[in-house]
């Protein structure tokens, strides 16, 4: 285990150098957005002053490098910032300027809890879905369930997902009104309610996720049904589904497994067309709200964590796959 301990070290370091990177990148990105926040708070009509005294208190008049320096070493003690939006700006013109700040961490996390209540109930749905549609289209491939199969993935792989997003809504929501068309979630909401307004959106997601992973997962099984092994366990006798799913399967496990941790990365960094579309009180929803407002915190605490759960997963992939194989974890 020392060789995997090495090598799931080396990908822990590996990501954490591409997190401060992107965070470079994300800062730099969004101070580059036009408009001005004071400006567009206090309107056209603001006085050179006032607008300057609200840049002051927030710390915009600071040089770059100072301002980058300040929000990094707040996001390492988990200190993401004070919301602009939150704030009672009357407080900052002659007056104590902390007062009326609401901090980015109180703004995000039910915005994040919400996303994440999405992500799980499309995360329980899809895969296990697509793994089980993948398994049976290498088994049965090159029929009518096949060809079925790959005309839908193809079809929701090709569609846009505010196009398919519309037309669930027309389907299940205006021509047959069995869902609601708009995810008004809000606190104290019992969790039967709250499901019943995630599933439409939910089912958007589980439809883009399912074709993606269904499709990695038929492909990884059939290009080993033409090894020797598998050959030798059909030659036994073995029936068709049990040399699929006892042997092909568990070593097609690291593909699935990397393009399911993607499509879960999706569900986090992924959403904010849906939860949009749906008005989902979610982290994208709130990433799209801020950037209008020029929020500039809350859009750089939303992107730091949009990169931080792709870079999670994506190295969660990365160590099962290594465990899944064992010509990883012993390599002599």
């Amino acid at each position: 285990m020392g060789s995997v301990s090495k090598i799931i070290l080396q990908r822990l370091g590996l990501g954490l150098v591409t997190l401060f990177v992107v965070s470079i990148v994300i800062f730099t990105a969004v101070n580059l957005l036009p408009g001005d926040f004071a400006q567009s708070i206090l309107g056209q009509g603001a006085t050179k002053d006032a607008v300057e005294a609200i840049r002051k208190d927030l710390g915009l008049d600071q040089p770059f490098f100072v301002r980058y320096l300040d929000w990094l070493s707040g996001a390492v003690r988990g200190d993401l910032g004070t919301s602009f939006a939150a704030a009672n700006f009357s407080s900052f013109v002659g007056s104590d300027a902390g007062s009326g700040l609401g901090t980015v961490a109180q703004t995000i996390a039910p915005r994040f809890e919400n996303t994440m209540f999405l992500a799980g109930v499309t995360a329980m749905t899809a895969v296990p879905l697509a793994v089980f549609l993948g398994v049976l289209a290498a088994l049965y491939r090159e029929t009518i369930f096949d060809r079925a199969a790959n005309i839908f993935t193809l079809s929701s792989i090709s569609s846009p997902e505010f196009f398919l997003a519309y037309v669930l809504i027309l389907a299940l929501a205006v021509l047959n009104p069995i869902l609601p068309s708009l995810s008004n979630i809000f606190d104290g909401i019992s969790f039967s309610e709250r499901l019943e307004r995630t599933l439409l959106p939910a089912l958007t997601l589980t439809l883009i996720v399912t074709a993606h992973m269904m499709r990695m997962t038929r492909a990884a099984i059939i290009n080993l049904l033409a090894s020797p092994y598998i050959e030798m366990a059909r030659l036994k006798g073995i029936s068709s589904m049990r040399v699929i799913v006892k042997h092909a399967l568990p070593n097609a496990l690291a593909p699935i497994i990397n393009v399911v941790a993607l499509n879960l990365a999706y569900l986090i960094t992924g959403v904010v067309v849906v939860e949009t579309v749906f008005v989902y009180p979610g982290i994208g929803q709130l990433f799209v709200d801020s950037v209008k407002l020029r929020d500039i915190p809350v859009v750089q605490a939303c992107c730091l964590i949009f990169a931080g759960a792709y870079i999670l997963l994506n190295l969660a992939a990365d160590i099962m796959s290594i465990l899944s194989n064992p010509r990883l974890r012993h390599p002599k």
